[in-house]
């Protein structure tokens, strides 16, 4: 998985491209940390529109990112999200919890 990122006016831009799967999520997610902690971030966007495949760990990912975003009292939103990503995040209801675009 590749990893791009931007920081901008206070707003974090994590592009993710190839395979988010149980092997990539725990690297993406100390990475995404550190990003956050560094940057203090007040709007984290996780770009999904290179992914070719994520399963069920994207979910973890997502959450993870959101809940840290709360504690630096910021916000999160997914976008770009491919139509096999989103079946897997609609299967879990994760729009109740999540800004999806």
């Amino acid at each position: 998985m590749e990893v791009k990122t931007k920081v901008e006016d206070r707003t974090l831009t994590i592009a993710l491209q190839g395979d988010l799967d149980h092997h990539a999520a725990r690297g993406l997610m100390e990475q995404a940390d550190r990003l956050m902690e560094q940057n203090l971030p007040s709007k984290t966007i996780l770009d999904l529109g290179g992914l070719t495949f994520m399963d069920s760990s994207g979910i973890a990912v997502i959450l993870r990112a959101k809940r840290r975003m709360e504690a630096l009292g910021g916000n999160l939103v997914v976008v770009n999200i491919p139509k096999q990503a989103a079946r897997v995040l609609e299967t879990a209801g994760l729009a109740r919890y999540v800004k999806l675009i």
